[in-house]
């Protein structure tokens, strides 16, 4: 698949898919409701100023304008074909497309990868074809792209059948046609401005992720929509992420597949296969895309971000007129990771010097005493904002601005306090006519009918502001160097026991323990004294994963002497268990009490590549599943982030009575474990260090236990 382009021009084959001078429709139809029809009925309706070409060699006008038998017979260079015709006739117009200089082909035509094997194949012979005429191509089972600026309707999708979407800063990207344009008839019956649109079908060859990357680079746009259902280009995806983030522009994404059934369904219908959903999660919160659960929250989200105001920090500021509302809107604030900070002393007693009965701490309460005099709610709204120093305040009122009288009123008195503090997020939730709530819109104001959704929103916006400050806070805090750099290859790798992968992970800057390896019995007694006890004695062998399984560790060894009779019995226990394993030996420990168990490893990811996790060890990974997971490398802030993400967090504070954890030991592991896996991605599969025992703080961190796998062949 084509990788998008780095930071720099945007690509050439997506302006003409977007930003044709010229397009031909090949297929085209006198019959404006059918597939062939409806792009040349769009495109003179939406005033498209571009050349314009019907292609029918069964007609000499369609719609009204001259029709072409071939696109060779068009007079001009075309940049962009439309291809609506039946699959088994797509491949034979591709070389006259590629003889008149065509840049880009979007096929509408079904029949492809998405049905069967046959199909597949024919996919695959298409791509092959266009790739040797150097030709682009959108689809095939797509419905195509517009952009709203220009007037370019290259879709058959029936949510432009009664009217076009306004021009905006919105872009929406979307793996499904149907989808996509779902999407649209939504966005149109909000108000939400959509400037461009794409549906990317079977993504034979450009994908979703070269979407959003030329989006991501484009001036106009400043939210970007994605529908995915399965992602085949990881880095693609991530390059657009990156940049997206870096130039100050959301990313909000749809992606399906959580379940079983639904991961399922997304692979029959795209033919891909969707990756594991916790990945996509950690993808998307490490590069600051909000993931939405629903189509409602997708446009809630796009809408709020569409006005571009985003809170310096995570204070709201709560004003109502219900105290019920208020407590409501106050546990949404918690559940969306906001803050409500008391109002200052000082503004308290300005209002309950207007309302003595009002609620003043936060929410601030004006109770219905604003209906006998419309002046407090303004009134209480300028101490708020001016004494407040919150980072956005939603304001509830209900009904009233469903009364004309009021709402003119209300838009009055909030225009002043806007034009007093500029540029500060002011969210409002009430109940209107659409042309109410459209005149506070057009004042810059965001409207949400149900103050929860509004809660959410502010929370969603107060989040893109904290990861644009990061981006933008400066260069990547890459990990110190490691004592020494490999040049791995899969045959250092492949067989390596316990003791090999901790020096492999020590010469990686990851901390482990002294140890011996003993190939005998006796030679164990001999390595507790010299270690000194008490120790642990652990099987070494590449055949053993689960050494606890077969009995291949024992534990807090009290006398060399003892050291060798658990060694026999040990090496006696596991011949027992599995006789065919090779043995390379008894692994000699001192023993470390104290400190929490955790673990951290590596795992690749089909589309991702490497993925460090981390997580508690015990029952908190094995049955809560906690877990968090980034992709590599990630630098001291990303892993901080990933610590703070467990929800067992707490336990590093120090729990009755215990010393709090070295938790700048254990983001330094994680650091240089991401920096190890990302410098040998291509040659380590997997990595586990189960358990890393994170000491007491100044105490360190130390990898108890390792394993490193190759890449499968």
């Amino acid at each position: 698949m084509h990788k998008p382009e780095e930071d720099g021009k945007p690509s050439e084959t997506l302006r003409a898919i977007f930003e044709p001078e010229s397009v031909a429709i090949i297929g085209a139809s006198d019959d404006s409701g059918r597939i062939g029809g409806r792009p040349l009925r769009y495109l003179l309706e939406a005033g498209f100023a571009g050349g314009i070409y019907p292609v029918n060699p069964n007609r000499d006008q369609v719609q009204g304008i001259p029709a072409y038998p071939d696109i060779r017979a068009v007079p001009v260079q075309v940049d962009l074909a439309i291809i609506a015709l039946p699959a088994d006739q797509v491949l034979s117009v591709l070389p006259s497309c590629a003889e008149k200089g065509v840049k880009a082909a979007i096929i509408f035509s079904a029949g492809f990868g998405e049905t069967d094997a046959a199909g597949a194949a024919l996919q695959a012979e298409m791509l092959a074809l266009a790739r040797r005429l150097g030709l682009r191509v959108l689809g095939p089972n797509c419905l195509g792209a517009f952009n709203a600026h220009t007037g370019f309707m290259g879709t058959f999708t029936q949510a432009l059948k009664h009217g076009f979407l306004a021009p905006g800063s919105v872009a929406i990207a979307s793996q499904s046609g149907a989808c996509g344009g779902h999407l649209a008839y939504l966005c149109r019956q909000r108000g939400i401005g959509v400037g461009y649109w794409i549906t990317t079908g079977n993504e034979a060859d450009i994908g979703l992720p070269e979407c959003m990357h030329w989006l991501a680079q484009h001036p106009t746009v400043r939210v970007i929509v994605a529908y995915a259902e399965a992602i085949r280009d990881g880095d693609g995806f991530v390059k657009a992420l990156k940049l997206a983030r870096s130039r100050g522009k959301a990313v909000v994404v749809l992606k399906v597949g959580r379940s079983a059934a639904g991961a399922r369904a997304a692979a029959s219908h795209t033919g891909a296969l969707a990756g594991e959903d916790a990945v996509y999660d950690a993808v998307f919160r490490q590069y600051g895309v909000y993931r939405a659960g629903s189509v409602e929250e997708l446009l809630d989200i796009a809408y709020a971000c569409s006005h571009g105001v985003f809170p310096p920090d995570r204070s709201l500021g709560i004003v109502t007129v219900s105290g019920g509302v208020g407590v409501q809107m106050a546990d949404a604030a918690a559940e969306y990771g906001l803050e409500t900070p008391l109002l200052p002393a000082d503004a308290q007693a300005s209002i309950k010097a207007m309302i003595p009965f009002a609620g003043v701490t936060n929410p601030i309460d004006v109770t219905a005493q604003a209906a006998n005099d419309k002046s407090l709610l303004g009134r209480c709204l300028e101490v708020v904002m001016g004494e407040g120093s919150f980072g956005a305040v939603v304001l509830f009122v209900t009904s009233a601005p469903a009364d004309p009288d009021f709402a003119q009123r209300l838009l009055a008195v909030l225009g002043e306090i806007r034009k007093r503090h500029p540029g500060r997020l002011i969210v409002l939730s009430f109940v209107a006519p659409q042309t109410v709530v459209r005149e506070f819109e057009a004042a810059g104001f965001l409207v949400f009918e149900d103050s929860n959704r509004a809660v959410r929103a502010i929370g969603a916006l107060a989040a893109f502001a904290r990861s644009f400050q990061r981006a933008a806070s400066g260069p990547f805090d890459a990990p110190a160097p490691a004592e020494r750099t490999y040049a791995l290859t899969r045959g250092d790798i492949d067989g390596l026991n316990e003791q090999g992968a901790k020096a492999l992970l020590a010469a990686a800057g990851i901390p482990v323990l002294d140890e011996i390896l003993s190939a005998s019995a006796e030679a164990a007694g001999e390595a507790a004294e010299r270690i000194g006890c008490p120790v642990a004695l652990k099987i070494v062998s590449p055949d053993i994963t689960h050494k606890t399984e077969v009995g291949g560790v024992v534990l807090d060894i009290p006398t060399p002497e003892l050291a060798v009779a658990a060694a026999r019995d040990m090496l006696a226990r596991v011949r027992g268990h599995l006789p065919a394993a090779r043995v390379d030996g008894v692994l000699v420990s001192p023993m470390r009490r104290g400190g929490t168990e955790t673990l951290c490893g590596v795992f690749r990811d089909p589309v991702f590549g490497p993925v460090l996790m981390f997580g508690l060890g015990g029952v908190h990974v094995e049955v809560l599943k906690d877990v968090a997971m980034r992709l590599v490398p990630l630098d001291r802030d990303e892993a901080r982030s990933m610590v703070r993400e467990l929800r067992g967090k707490a336990i590093f504070d120090g729990v009755r009575g215990a010393p709090p954890a070295d938790v700048e030991a254990l983001i330094d592991v994680l650091v240089r474990l991401s920096a190890f896996a990302d410098s040998q991605r291509n040659v380590v599969g997997e990595v586990d260090i189960n358990p890393l025992l994170l000491m007491p703080q100044g105490q360190g961190a130390i990898a108890l236990d390792a394993l490193v796998l190759p890449v499968s062949e």
